[in-house]
């Protein structure tokens, strides 16, 4: 009897020891990430004129670090001038961290970057991005729609709306967290959203606020998109309008969902193909 109590108590120490590593790395506990093996991404974080995010350089430790622990390369940069055909040939994908207003110095650069993602590159934006290059159509396509207006940092519940994406595996299926419930206009119609804000979650005990959350969100009515993907003029893009604070790139639970993000991206890439990349300048008309 005494041998069977210490086999049970041994089980449950093994059990309540593994559900712990879980826990406190569940970036660490994503299965089978072989996508990310000896891949290689750009971390670009220019800004232009404007507001400028403090998580920036913590979302640039997060990604460093994921890529130490996931077997893939981080190069960061803040200088537009490695957006060049030549050098980003060497990208799997490319992530955006809360990048906001005009990052690009040049429309040579602006069509570098256009020709990479027609040639089948990735992008894997954060939070603001959706505020980045909002006088270029075809970028603003590309990300899903441009920045409009959010609400206040605030408690509030996001929900996924489709479990089967690999980007919100092992998340909660109510999300309840504290970030900034961004909103978007010029939305593109290709995007598939896997994750929605609960709008009426938002505090809106405030009149004046309660009409600025109706006057954005519409046409939606209770859900408004926040996490999506699309395959969009040749290339891959994941956006997740979550992350606001620098706090979240230390929390296991974001911290996992952005890393299954650009799982999810470098694993639709195959190979840069020039060839399929057409646009001769960054307004060249899009090839539906």
């Amino acid at each position: 009897m005494k041998m069977q109590i210490l086999t049970l108590k041994l089980k449950a120490f093994i059990l309540l020891f593994v559900v712990g590593i879980l826990f406190i790395h569940p970036a660490r506990a994503v299965e089978n990430l072989p996508a990310l093996k000896k891949v290689k991404v750009l971390v670009y974080t220019k800004n232009g004129k404007g507001f400028v995010h403090d998580n920036i350089p913590y979302a640039v430790k997060c990604i460093e670090k994921l890529g130490k622990e996931n077997g893939f390369e981080t190069v960061v940069s803040d200088d537009p001038a490695v957006f060049t055909e030549a050098n980003l040939q060497q990208y799997t994908c490319l992530i955006f961290p809360s990048t906001n207003n005009d990052v690009f110095d040049t429309d040579a650069q602006r069509l570098a970057f256009r020709r990479y993602i027609e040639a089948g590159g990735g992008l894997v934006g954060l939070h603001s991005v959706t505020g980045t290059e909002r006088n270029w159509t075809w970028f603003k396509q590309m990300l899903g729609g441009t920045f409009s207006w959010h609400a206040v940092n605030q408690k509030f519940s996001v929900k996924v709306i489709d479990p089967s994406h690999p980007s919100v595996k092992g998340l909660p299926m109510v999300w309840e967290r504290k970030d900034e419930c961004y909103f978007a206009k010029e939305l593109y119609p290709g995007i598939k959203v896997v994750m929605a804000h609960d709008v009426t979650s938002l505090d809106s005990s405030v009149p004046a606020t309660a009409n600025m959350i109706n006057k954005f969100s519409a046409p939606f009515s209770t859900l408004y998109p926040a996490v999506w993907y699309q395959k969009f003029d040749g290339g891959n893009v994941w956006i997740t309008a979550l992350g606001h604070d620098k706090e979240n790139y230390e929390d296991p639970v974001f911290v996992k969902h952005v890393l299954q993000g650009i799982n999810f991206v470098v694993g639709q890439y195959k190979k840069l193909d020039y060839s399929k990349a057409y646009a001769d300048s960054r307004d060249t008309p899009l090839r539906y």
